[in-house]
């Protein structure tokens, strides 16, 4: 077939704005032949070849998002690629439109989310020396980028086919490989930079006869043939003929499960394979809410390890551990962690990076879990599900379990009647009555902590996403729209200044096609702080140096994007209003809580939640 949109050299200045436009076609059609399927555009007019060559090629099934603020474009696609695993494109304009899409790039960094972002500029002549927009842009993402690309310094549309097309496959090759991040290219372009309308028309008549099946677009097989990118990676694995890492699953362990940060198509062999090392071990599991393990049928979890652990029981200590992907919030887990000493062992999901805070893993493999799992011999698997020892610790971790899960059933139970919704009753109650399957999204600071200590683990299994990577409250709103975007459908649980902080967020709600709930806790402030010892001192203006509440009704301001809404009284309203918010594209649910009131209520369930007997088993020889 001939080439689509055949690009020459511009022999006169009236043909360079075809000439960008064919520019760019050419970058954006190479990855789309790579498997990209979604740009977020941002408004610019340097951009202006980049944001025409996208919009023609929503006929070859490309999917495009328009946003007018860079910081919620940048986090709207990473909610899509972290329910996706590939990287969505985002354009944006040069200048500060580069810098604005730097926390969404820093999150993306640390939580191994790929990202292709494109960035326009002017070519090189007009650099450093005072030409309008002119920064050093190039700079601004590169501390947290996997890889830096840069056009043709005179501008892209000189570059031909072949350049065009490598670097795409560069840019989409680094984003892949493990661990997975954001990707910045630069590209100039030399004015003009807006083609006529012949031009324009031109182009949609060659792309008219691309089929669109990606290996026409691509002539070949539509993969980059330099790169799998679902090879695992095998930096920052613990080298040896020991497959097992020292592992002994014939003696009592523990299985700690962090937040999932994998891709998609490999989250059925990682719960797959915890599964069948808890039955070969049977040793107890305890589980993140981010893990997606809570829920999940056959497995023996742990849930409630934060209180658990408040003054642990020596029957509980393990000789060792099987730690996967990064640590949990619980700040008594990772304390028991650094305690408990023994050997750990620490798997990630092709994630190379050291992941250990606390230092403790004695070895590391990177692979992921079911790689790893695949690769132990075959006789191990012919073992019994457990020996003796492993059954009593296993029964002694579940009767501390069943013990805990009770005493927070009565004691939340209390609080439902109270004349004020609570944030850990609000999180028991929504775990037990989202549909089955329905994704939840768990803002930074107190839902996420919320949600790991206080949900009902018998509740069904689900999707869940929280952005723990750097722990900010940026993008919140914009995540869930991505996430909502690519799944169909999301309820976000968020404290009311991390709403705040994205309140752009809610213009998607003009052009979202998934469904979004937005279940507000709006408590007056920062909640997360009301547990700083500095509380309690006098001296300082708390509410004016933590708290930072803000007078400001949040359902005038969703009603104002067109954002229905209503107001939860009472968590015995929670399940008809989440019902009803479930039959709008958008809806906002706000529940009033009181802070003060709530943190003391977490110490309380934390400190007072008794410890069962447990019977001791006899000592086991040191591994």
């Amino acid at each position: 077939m001939a080439d689509p949109v055949s690009q020459e050299q511009p022999r006169r200045q009236g043909e360079r704005a075809e000439a960008n436009l064919r520019a760019a076609a050419h970058l954006l059609l190479a990855l789309l032949a790579l498997g990209v399927e979604r740009v977020v555009l941002c408004p610019g007019s340097r951009s202006g070849p980049l944001a025409a060559a996208a919009g023609l090629l929503q006929h070859l099934g490309l999917k495009l998002h328009t946003a007018i603020d860079e910081r919620s474009a940048g986090f709207f696609a990473v909610g899509l690629a972290r329910a996706e695993g590939k990287p969505p494109v985002v354009i944006t304009t040069s200048g500060t439109a580069v810098a604005n899409l730097l926390p969404a790039v820093v999150e993306a960094d640390s939580g191994a989310i790929p990202l292709l972002l494109l960035s326009a500029d002017r070519p090189l002549r007009l650099k450093n020396r005072g030409a309008n927009q002119t920064v050093n842009q190039e700079a601004f993402l590169a501390p947290c980028c996997r890889w830096f690309g840069q056009g043709d310094n005179r501008g892209l549309d000189a570059m031909d086919r072949a350049a065009l097309q490598a670097l795409a496959r560069r840019a989409h090759r680094m984003a892949l490989a493990a661990p997975m991040g954001p990707v910045h290219l630069n590209l100039p372009f030399e004015e003009p930079l807006h083609a006529g309308a012949e031009a324009l028309q031109r182009l949609v008549d060659e792309l008219g006869a691309i089929d669109r099946s990606a290996a026409e677009i691509s002539g070949g097989s539509g993969q980059d043939p330099e790169v799998s990118p679902a090879e695992p990676a095998s930096a920052g694995e613990t080298k040896g003929s020991d497959h097992l890492l020292g592992l002994d699953p014939d003696r009592p362990g523990v299985i700690v499960a962090g937040p999932w940060r994998g891709r998609p198509e490999h989250w059925p062999g990682f719960a797959a394979a915890a599964g069948r090392w808890q039955q070969r071990s049977g040793w107890p599991l305890l589980a993140d809410g981010l893990s997606g393990l809570r829920g999940q049928a056959g497995l023996q979890l742990v849930a409630g390890y934060d209180l658990i652990l408040k003054d642990p029981d020596p029957a509980l200590a393990p000789g060792q551990m099987l730690r996967l992907g990064p640590l949990p919030a619980s700040r008594r887990l990772q304390a028991w962690l650094s305690a408990s000493g023994g050997h750990q062992v620490l798997i990630s999901e092709a994630d190379p990076r050291d992941l250990d805070p606390l230092g403790t893993a004695m070895a590391r493999h990177s692979g992921g879990l079911e790689a790893w799992s695949a690769a132990l011999p075959a006789a191990l698997w012919q073992g019994s599900t457990g020996t003796r020892a492993n059954q009593d610790f296993l029964a002694r971790w579940r009767t501390s379990e069943t013990s805990t899960q009770s005493w927070l059933n009565r004691q939340l139970q209390q609080q439902t009647s109270a004349a004020r919704p609570d944030e850990p009753s609000l999180a028991r109650a929504l775990s037990r009555l989202l549909p089955p399957g329905l994704a939840v999204m768990l803002a930074s600071s107190s839902p996420v902590r919320d949600w790991e200590s206080f949900s009902d683990p018998s509740g069904p299994a689900r999707p869940l996403y929280g952005f723990r990577g750097a722990s900010g409250i940026d993008g919140t709103l914009s995540l869930a729209a991505g996430l909502a975007e690519s799944l169909g459908g999301l309820v976000l649980l968020c404290g009311d200044l991390a709403l705040l902080h994205d309140s752009n967020g809610w213009l998607w709600h003009h052009q979202l096609r998934g469904q979004l709930t937005v279940v507000l806790i709006e408590n007056g402030g920062g909640g997360i702080f009301e547990q700083l010892p500095i509380r309690a001192s006098p001296p300082l203006d708390f509410e004016r140096l933590f708290a930072m509440g803000q007078p400001l009704e949040h359902t005038v301001l969703a009603a104002a994007h067109g954002v229905p809404w209503r107001r939860v009284a009472a968590l015995a309203e929670l399940g008809e209003a989440l019902a009803w918010a479930q039959q709008q594209p958008v809806a906002l649910l706000e529940v009033k809580t009181d802070r003060f009131a709530d943190a003391q209520l977490r110490q309380r369930l934390r400190q007072d939640c008794p410890r069962p007997q447990l019977r001791m088993a006899p000592p086991q020889p040191p591994l």
